[in-house]
């Protein structure tokens, strides 16, 4: 003879069973799609209707009644809710889980790609920045070698002009010295022709006197 306890020991088991065979039909699969994103498959079993549960042997001697049957199905059936509800409850908090962890990675990946995309424009604007810097600063240079050449080619200008006219006035005064040199020249020569043609004069007339003395002369001794 069965005694009760066993009855329920081997409905328990049953039951246990059942649990174990619908927990290892349960299935979650995780697989990367794409860089920063995962995705989550969850495969949740249907009821096994080929399940055999272990019938509880017939004990000779007791008759069980329907609705002793019905209880315990009802019981079973209750813990089975209870177990899907469980294991819903379960996958729930674990995707919650992933989802709150995808979020702040992707609140971090957008944070860096952020924080690199200020860090790139910042060093842009420096850059840009440092261009115009160096380029005004060229432009300035340059502004101020063109006056340094302009201004060095006025004085350049001015000191040809003022060379030029002082030439000028050299050449100038050479002229002037020169036309008085060649007066000066001019007037000794006339004056050496005037005292040379005064010398031929007194000479002639000297010769003119001693031929006219040599003729009174003879003229009176004859």
């Amino acid at each position: 003879m069965v005694h009760p306890a066993e009855n329920t020991a081997n409905a328990t088991a049953a039951a246990a069973e059942l649990t174990a065979a619908e927990k290892e039909a349960t299935e979650i699969r995780c697989q990367e799609k794409s860089r920063g994103g995962l995705s989550y498959e969850v495969i949740l079993a249907e009821p096994a209707p080929n399940v055999v549960v272990p019938k509880r042997p017939v004990t000779p001697g007791k008759n069980v009644s329907a609705e002793e049957i019905e209880q315990k199905l009802k019981a079973a059936e209750e813990r089975r809710i209870s177990l899907e509800q469980k294991k819903m409850a379960d996958l729930s908090y674990k995707l919650s889980k992933i989802e709150e962890a995808t979020r702040k990675k992707d609140e971090i990946t957008n944070e860096f790609i952020n924080q690199t995309k200020e860090k790139l424009e910042t060093k842009i604007e420096q850059h840009v920045e440092k261009r115009e810097a160096i380029i005004s600063d060229m432009k300035e240079k340059l502004k101020i070698h063109s006056q340094e050449v302009e201004k060095t080619r006025e004085q350049l200008e001015q000191q040809k002009s003022i060379e030029k006219v002082a030439i000028e006035e050299k050449l100038k005064t050479a002229q002037t010295l020169r036309d008085e040199n060649i007066k000066k020249m001019l007037e000794r020569l006339k004056e050496h022709e005037r005292r040379a043609e005064l010398v031929r004069q007194n000479k002639a007339a000297a010769q003119q006197t001693i031929c006219d003395d040599t003729n009174t002369a003879i003229a009176s001794s004859g």
